[in-house]
């Protein structure tokens, strides 16, 4: 039986990722960015390599780890991939599945298998591919044949490690041995600081991760971590009648941002009809509207040029307050009190860029250039860059 919402896939690809390669680090420099309620299971082709699992198991936000042995994941083993799925859903009931893999193959067929198995099921979604590069031992492309590239675009990301063991000089022929490709547009890349990424770019909205959207929360991290990005916060509220989001204009953000300056799009937003996710040509009818006779509500999740909305019922349980600033009602103590459904603005929107990229889509945003209420109502508009 498919979960009520889809459970999302974060491939991650683990490009020369054998001992020592770092990659038990950064899954476990992931698990302190979630919510401790937050459960997150593992489906990983390792060949009897003990000493990650035991690290994996004793962390209680590993809810699962599942095993396809002797094989590469991308290959031979494909075919495993739909029980392993299924039993990690039916026995972990996961947030989210990290697949986890290594080997000198593009991952092309493995996301394919994912996508396959989420259209027969519906019980899955692919958030995204990241391969990780160990700077450190990694040789280059074994194939720059155009079948290589081609199925290198099933790479939304990659992800440099142990770069500070070399010198500038490796450093740089690692880079242009990325380049060998000619991927247009190039990968979006991003350096690990010894082990650890921001789970901003990794891992996309889910019912758990929706509740931080707009948060305080959301925004601490380790500030000692070297920042390979900038972070916007948007939120568009209504006045006091509860109106729905301009699809057509928010519309065109979606499909103009690049993916090589915005890597993420995620939030929560209210509209009158549904919106349209990135493969589908029509809108599909309305669900039951959150407020009757008003807007419904759904996450958004936009990774590297991809996007899929989920209708998500408004629940008090699942809700952070906004950060200082909004409209978020305090209580007699000065404390901000949970948000009900009339207090949640029509849009809250978190969107991570590359480096030096903020700056541009801020002012494109502030301009209204993305976001407007339905029926030309004004709404009141804030965007402000968080890190």
């Amino acid at each position: 039986m498919a979960p009520a919402r889809p459970i999302p896939i974060t491939i991650m690809y683990l490009r020369t990722g054998f001992l020592g390669s770092g990659k038990t680090t950064l899954i476990l420099n992931l698990i302190p960015q979630l919510p401790k309620s937050y459960k997150l299971a593992l489906l990983k082709n390792e060949f009897g390599d003990v000493a990650v699992d035991s690290q994996l198991a004793s962390s209680s936000a590993i809810s699962g780890v599942q095993e396809l042995l002797n094989g590469c994941i991308c290959c031979n083993l494909v075919g495993q991939l739909s029980d392993a799925l299924e039993t990690l859903s039916r026995d972990v009931t996961p947030d989210r599945i990290i697949v986890e893999t290594s080997g000198s193959a593009f991952p092309a067929t493995l996301a394919m298998e994912v996508n396959r198995i989420a259209e027969k099921t519906g019980g899955y979604v692919l958030d995204g591919v990241m391969s990780v590069i160990d700077v450190e031992n990694w040789k280059g492309y074994e194939d720059t044949s155009l079948t290589a590239k081609l199925q290198a675009r099933y790479t939304d990301l990659i992800v440099l490690n142990k770069w500070e063991l070399v010198d500038e000089r490796k450093l740089e022929d690692c880079e242009d041995r990325i380049l060998d490709l000619e991927v247009d547009p190039p990968t979006p890349r991003s350096k690990s600081d010894k082990g650890w990424v921001n789970k901003d770019i990794v891992f996309g909205l889910d019912a758990k991760l929706a509740k931080l959207v707009g948060s305080e929360h959301e925004h601490h991290h380790d500030h000692d971590h070297q920042s390979e990005v900038e972070v916007l916060s948007v939120t568009l509220s209504s006045p006091a009648e509860r109106l729905g989001l301009d699809l057509a204009r928010f519309e065109k953000l979606l499909e103009e941002a690049s993916k090589d300056e915005i890597y993420r799009i995620k939030g929560i937003l209210y509209a009158s009809s549904a919106p349209r996710s990135s493969t589908e040509k029509k809108p599909k009818e309305a669900t039951a509207s959150l407020v009757v006779g008003g807007p419904s509500r759904y996450i958004l999740n936009w990774a590297f040029g991809r996007w899929n909305f989920t209708p998500a019922p408004f629940d008090s349980t699942n809700v952070t307050p906004l950060a200082s600033g909004t409209a978020t009602p305090l209580s007699p103590s000065g404390a901000a009190t949970p948000l009900t459904a009339e207090d949640e603005p029509t849009l809250r929107l978190t969107i991570i860029t590359a480096r030096y990229e903020s700056s541009k889509w801020q002012k494109r945003l502030e301009a209204g250039e993305f976001t407007a209420l339905e029926h030309g109502s004004a709404g009141s508009l804030s965007v402000k860059r968080v890190t």
